[in-house]
């Protein structure tokens, strides 16, 4: 059963529109062209600032709604915040393009990049800051995904965001970890897309066929029983957002035409560093980061300069726009397969203690067609095995397998089988 329910998802991958390499350099080329997108610039010139190239990507998304028979709506949700590099305040505004599922508008999924730009000194505001790698790049993934996956429909409510305040302290990140939860909505993923266009490293290593994935392993929301229970489970490794992480990587093998492989970097970020997820894992929800396979730290928060022979500055010009396309393409293909697939099973129990067999229960989730259990030597740390249940299946028992010796999961199938994220199965509560 397994493969056939997965041969459509792939076909279905196979058979979309590639990310156009050309659209996202004009894209990239029209925000740089805004001189500079710091959160503290102006708000209200029509052709300089971070309120031009606000304007302009709500344009973009409207563009692409209308495109699509109004699929895709734009949000602007906004709050005033103010912070150690904003003391006076600013209002943060993150531009949202809300593509409604067939199914619960509440089941979303979403993929981003921020809009802000700086240069050296966090708080001018004034000088050109380009932007163009950080993180127009991620801005233009997020555009061309909608432009793709707006022809298509889904079960899932897809939202594209633009968002603000990022290199002043995370703030666009806050303010969508905020709207998730004023709506309720239930996030099934966050993709984060910060300086994912270039391939030519600070050393002038060149890497052009990886990118990395950056995922916490235990969620940084669990209070200490639930972190203790994971623990006690051995699921360090399998968070949601590390199953995110795996997912990613379980797609792009897969999908040999996409042409990346994926470095699942088992922390949060970059080391001390942080991005736009980071407030959605604080927030509970499952949220991953991709980053380039290389950094070049002469390219990144730099006044625009030359000193001793080098060149410093985040211009275009540096990028590798093919390279950008196959990061689009795989988050594209991650993006539909979550949009698609049900959401995870809430919990899984796992029992079979001083027995050979391992019993598994979990509750119905809603839509699912099927549910696959996976399971692994507890000294391994991918799935290896696999076996597919239909819809009304709420537990497996599986002769012969040792709990003791095996970590299990659960996932939810759509009926094209769609896959969603792996739910770690955990230790009875105990009373």
């Amino acid at each position: 059963m397994r493969l056939l329910l997965l041969l459509p998802a792939l076909a279905l991958i196979a058979a979309a529109p590639a990310p156009d390499p050309t659209r996202l350099r004009a894209s990239v080329d029209k925000l740089v062209s805004f001189g500079t997108r710091h959160t503290l610039s102006s708000a209200t010139d029509p052709k300089r600032g971070i309120g031009a190239a606000r304007r302009w990507t709500a344009a973009e998304f409207a563009r692409i709604g209308r495109g699509c028979g109004g699929c895709i709506t734009v949000d602007q949700p906004a709050k005033r915040m103010d912070g150690p590099r904003i003391p006076q305040g600013v209002d943060i505004v993150n531009v949202m393009g809300i593509q409604r599922g067939t199914g619960d508008p509440n089941h979303v999924v979403i993929v981003a990049g921020h809009i802000d730009s700086r240069v050296t000194d966090v708080m001018d505001a004034v000088s050109d800051a380009p932007g163009a790698n950080d993180d127009a790049s991620g801005v233009a993934l997020v555009l061309e995904a909608a432009r793709i996956l707006s022809k298509e429909r889904h079960a899932a409510t897809i939202v594209y965001a633009a968002l603000s305040g990022e290199e002043q302290g995370l703030f666009g990140g806050r303010l969508l970890a905020e709207t998730a939860k004023a709506r309720g909505w239930q996030v099934a993923a966050m993709l984060n897309n910060d300086i994912v266009g270039n391939t030519v490293g600070q050393d002038g290593r060149i890497v052009a066929d990886r990118v990395r994935v950056f995922s916490e392993g235990t969620r940084a929301s669990d209070d200490l029983v639930q972190t203790r229970a994971r623990r006690n489970s051995g699921g360090e490794d399998d968070g949601p957002s590390r199953a995110l992480a795996k997912a990613v990587a379980r797609l792009a093998t897969a999908t040999p035409a996409i042409g990346l492989q994926t470095m699942l970097v088992r922390r949060p970020d970059r080391f001390g560093r942080g991005g736009d997820h980071t407030p959605l894992l604080e927030a509970g929800y499952p949220a991953i980061r991709f980053s380039v396979g290389v950094e070049n730290y002469d390219a990144q928060h730099q006044d625009l300069r030359t000193e001793g022979g080098r060149t410093f500055g985040d211009t275009a010009d540096r990028m590798d726009f093919a390279y950008l396309a196959k990061v689009t393409a795989l988050n594209v293909a991650m993006l539909r397969t979550l949009a698609t697939a049900p959401l995870a099973p809430a919990s899984v129990v796992a029992g079979g203690a001083v027995t050979v067999d391992t019993k598994l229960a979990w509750p119905a989730v809603a839509g699912a067609a099927g549910y696959r259990v996976r399971w692994r030597r507890a000294d391994r740390q991918d799935w290896e095995q696999s076996r597919d249940l239909p819809a009304g299946a709420t537990e497996a028992i599986l002769p012969g397998i040792i709990v003791d010796d095996h970590f299990f999961g659960v996932s939810a199938l759509s009926a094209t089988g769609a896959e969603s994220l792996v739910t770690f199965a955990e230790l009875p509560a105990r009373r």
